[in-house]
């Protein structure tokens, strides 16, 4: 399942802010026309991978801002757990200091939504509904543009961590097609020539922002 080119879907759920607010209403759509959104699911609080991403987007928070990119992560936990693991020291394998919201997808229906979540419902011969698999997130990533729309999206299994240089030179990448409508070849960064594409649907792409 992908999202690219399409529009991120619409949630509306409890999160922790600046490590210690929960927000019952938190929605990405407050973005819509004002930044592009790094949206990225993890899957478990109180793990070992997960942290070490957690803090590394907190590290480069300030990379993202500049660019005019929000970073918002999401777990299947509920925001009680996200509160309590926000509260807890670095050295004892809390994320205490990470100030971008948290979200809480108690229901799954976001990871669902996302076609990140490990896992489905089935209905055994007696009608009961059995969970197959974990029924947790991927490590999944979406860059939003401004519009709401996904522009990019990487979606890794449980034991792979992702890259966060990549993430950022990802909004790098939108921004400068945006500015230029010049298209970025393989290995492109910031700082480097663009190529122009006369294809249709660059143009088109171009017309609709």
């Amino acid at each position: 399942m992908t999202l690219v080119g399409k529009k991120a879907p619409s949630f509306k759920a409890a999160a922790v802010v600046n490590g210690d607010e929960v927000i019952e209403d938190f929605s990405l759509d407050q973005y819509l026309g004002k930044k592009h959104v790094v949206f990225f699911f993890y899957p478990k609080d109180f793990t070992f991978v997960c942290p070490t991403e957690l803090h590394a987007f907190q590290a480069r928070l300030a990379d993202f801002e500049k660019r005019g990119a929000a970073v918002v992560a999401c777990s299947t936990d509920t925001e009680q757990s996200h509160w309590g693991w926000l509260q807890m020291p670095k050295e004892h394998g809390g994320i205490q200091g990470i100030t971008y919201p948290v979200v809480a997808d108690t229901t799954k229906t976001i990871a669902a939504n996302y076609g990140v979540l490990f896992g489905d419902y089935e209905g055994d011969e007696e009608g009961n509904l059995v969970a197959t698999g974990p029924m947790i997130a991927f490590r999944g990533l979406f860059l939003i543009d401004k519009e709401g729309v996904v522009q990019h999206q990487l979606v890794n299994h449980l034991p792979l961590g992702r890259n966060v240089d990549e993430a950022l030179r990802m909004v790098d990448a939108l921004k400068f097609f945006e500015e230029k409508g010049e298209v970025c070849p393989a290995n492109w960064s910031e700082g480097q020539d663009g190529l122009v594409d006369t294809h249709e649907g660059v143009a088109s792409y171009l017309a609709s922002h």
